[in-house]
């Protein structure tokens, strides 16, 4: 995958297998982050983040298959032993130690599914390494797109913050910005599921008075934001969507975490 702008090329694990190398991250695309055509921006942000810091990291390519998320949430634990078992023996064939994702679905699965099956490794969200990254002075907020007196609510996605309390990483990365960071009555482990998360993503909504993601766009604009900060791809389909479903396109846009860092650091 390389990217027009900025040419990026990034390795796969087989290439850099074949030159006896072993990269220091292993980037986990997962599903949407390759298929999805809002998810795969996300997923060149993330490729920009890792390449201005100079970590060495390759990706799977075709060799990445689904973690199992969606078959163990719709309830076939068989497929999922399947797709983890063999994900499992991929990632060892290559001596795989850290992870990074860009979705908490993945995050979560294979930091606290795979160990059961013999998968062992150290699983980080990229919300975690931009703040890590932040910390270490590697990522700033300039050169680069200014979000000075915007005003920005950030919404938890449920296998992030609920699941895995990971609830300051992505507000670290958007505080460093300079802007009027505003909460959503509810946040952190009180937040509102955006509607999309154990498989629900892939059904029809079960009969009822509203849309979740209608209702979770409703806490948004309760706070008067400009802009609605994302950690995961599935909350990104189900903001953007309640955002057109109420008409805000102009007044609301909706962000990833490594969309805005990117940004704000000129990447």
């Amino acid at each position: 995958m390389e990217n027009s702008k900025s040419e990026i090329k990034i390795p796969t694990m087989a290439e850099m297998a074949a030159e006896g190398k072993e990269p220091e991250i292993l980037f986990w695309v997962g599903c949407a982050g390759s298929f999805d055509e809002r998810a795969r921006k996300i997923t060149r942000d993330i490729c920009k983040i890792l390449h201005h810091v100079g970590i060495s990291y390759a990706v799977l390519g075709t060799e990445e298959n689904c973690t199992g998320d969606p078959a163990k949430r719709a309830g076939n634990e068989f497929l999922f032993q399947m797709q983890a078992m063999m994900n499992i023996q991929v990632l060892d064939g290559y001596n795989i130690k850290k992870i990074v994702t860009g979705c908490p679905h993945c995050f979560n699965t294979i930091k606290n599914e795979y160990p059961g099956l013999g998968g062992n490794y150290e699983v980080i969200h990229h919300s975690q390494l931009i703040q890590q990254l932040i910390d270490a002075g590697k990522l700033k907020a300039e050169g680069g797109e200014s979000f000075k007196g915007k005003r920005i609510t950030y919404h938890d996605p449920c296998y992030l913050g609920r699941g895995n309390d990971v609830y300051e990483a992505p507000r670290a990365a958007l505080e460093i910005l300079d802007t009027e960071l505003v909460e959503m009555k509810r946040c952190k482990s009180n937040g509102l599921c955006c509607g999309a998360g154990g498989a629900q993503m892939f059904k029809e909504p079960e009969p009822g008075k509203r849309d979740i993601n209608i209702e979770r766009i409703a806490d948004v604009i309760e706070t008067k934001a400009q802009v609605v900060a994302a950690a995961c791809p599935f909350c990104m389909t189900m903001l953007t969507d309640g955002v057109k479903n109420q008409d805000k396109e102009q007044e609301i846009k909706v962000l990833d975490i490594a969309e805005i860092t990117v940004r704000a650091n000129g990447l």
